[in-house]
């Protein structure tokens, strides 16, 4: 039996189907996208641990029963959070100058979208269903390289690793796992320890004693512009 003959839809084709409902109902009409941008809400303010299917219900002023009837458990209601939170992908079609300005268009919008949205990082790793919003930004990126003579896999390889930056430094921004600060200055709990141990961290302490003119973005700006130097010299090789 399908889901359209009575089943529970799966949470690939309840991802696969949002577009296909009403994005407007009736303001006291509940349906996946009110619980979607009800579950979000709550997400941006308190974070992913504090999203539970009663906070839901009770921010819509609904029975968490309710919400049974068109998500089926918390990890299909996450899964529908993220197919709406990531938004439609850029379009880099119009861009000038080549794959790199490309590229470095569809990172920052990518960027941006999880900055308004800190739990995501968290949240789009391990294996899960998929929607069309959230590989649609893998099409974008892939679509930036058109006309290079990188090999699929290496389009694919070059992807992953500007995904992956931009998931590590928006994951280390509220992580704590450094001793330094996102300006990577001393963290205000341990700096005076670390200075009173000199002997053993002095390292540390010479790197974020000399920042110099570094800009404040966690590596962001640093990581980015090696990785697609790196790419580039590949590809001028491959010319």
């Amino acid at each position: 039996m399908t889901a359209a003959e009575g089943s529970e839809p799966t949470s690939a084709e309840l991802l696969w189907g949002l577009d296909e409902r009403p994005a407007r109902a009736p303001r006291l009409v509940l349906t996946v996208h009110r619980i979607a941008d009800a579950a979000i809400a709550v997400a941006d303010a308190d974070g992913m641990a504090a999203v539970s299917m009663q906070r839901v219900a009770a921010s819509l002023d609904v029975t968490k029963m309710a919400l049974y009837r068109h998500v089926a458990n918390k990890a299909e209601l996450t899964a529908v959070m993220i197919e709406t939170a990531v938004g439609d992908a850029p379009d880099l079609t119009r861009i000038a100058g080549g794959w790199r300005p490309r590229i470095e268009r569809w990172a920052e919008a990518m960027r941006e979208t999880w900055r308004r949205h800190p739990w995501l990082p968290t949240a789009t790793t391990g294996e899960r269903a998929l929607g069309p919003r959230e590989i649609g930004w893998t099409e974008s990126a892939l679509g930036a390289f058109v006309g290079t003579p990188l090999s699929g896999a290496e389009r694919i390889d070059a992807v992953f690793l500007v995904s992956g930056h931009i998931r590590n430094t928006q994951a280390a921004m509220t992580s704590g796992t450094q001793p330094w600060t996102a300006d990577r200055r001393a963290r205000p709990a341990i700096g005076d320890l670390l200075r009173g141990r000199a002997d053993r961290f002095h390292h540390i302490l010479e790197a974020v004693d000399d920042l110099r003119d570094a800009p404040p973005d966690n590596g962001w700006s640093f990581g980015l512009d090696r990785i697609l130097s790196g790419l580039d010299q590949l590809i001028e090789q491959r010319s």
